[in-house]
């Protein structure tokens, strides 16, 4: 029987208001993240308080979470990217480490160690 080999990566989640999912997503886009996932209307409690998931008129005005897996290469320009819009927006970001089966779906092909 063979068994399943895991592979380390990163993950990145961002949680910001829904008017900078954009900026987000962009810069997703530029350092090549194979791919990311977005769940809207995120409620919680924070430095600023509560917010609740519901939204009034527009998705942008509730809060997203914006997640990927990259590469630990990919990690540094990401918080870079990200760096100008924390300084003038709330939100937060987590990073941690995970494994996973198919690298190659994370920008690693299979014989990269």
């Amino acid at each position: 029987m063979s068994t399943l080999t895991l592979h380390p990566m990163k993950e990145i989640r961002v949680i910001v208001s829904g008017d900078n999912r954009p900026f987000v997503t962009e810069l997703l886009d530029k350092v090549q993240a194979t791919g990311y996932t977005i769940i809207g209307n995120v409620s919680g409690k924070g430095h600023h308080g509560v917010r609740e998931a519901h939204f009034m008129f527009s998705e942008l005005e509730s809060l997203v979470m914006i997640m990927t897996v990259v590469p630990e290469e990919k990690v540094e320009p990401i918080l870079a990217g990200l760096r100008p819009l924390f300084e003038r927006h709330s939100g937060v970001m987590f990073v941690t480490d995970v494994a996973v089966s198919r690298r190659e779906y994370f920008g690693k092909k299979s014989s990269e160690s």
